[in-house]
């Protein structure tokens, strides 16, 4: 899954749960960090930074996302 496409992921869960989806990612990442599921607990940690972002307003999920 590409930047963009997490993105995309990430604004949806914004859009369908509000802050609480902040939440969520956070307990999901306890929760594979706890089962030791690494790849997981990276991804819903992205997702955490994401959400953050989308809802601080640094990151418009809309536009393309340039990563350097």
């Amino acid at each position: 899954m590409g930047a963009n496409e997490l993105c995309h992921l990430a604004a949806d869960l914004a859009a369908e749960h509000g802050p609480f989806a902040i939440d969520y990612a956070q307990r999901a990442v306890a929760t594979f960090r706890q089962s030791g599921e690494t790849e997981r607990e990276e991804f819903w940690h992205t997702m955490t930074v994401l959400l953050d972002d989308i809802f601080m307003q640094r990151l418009d999920p809309s536009a393309h996302i340039v990563l350097h």
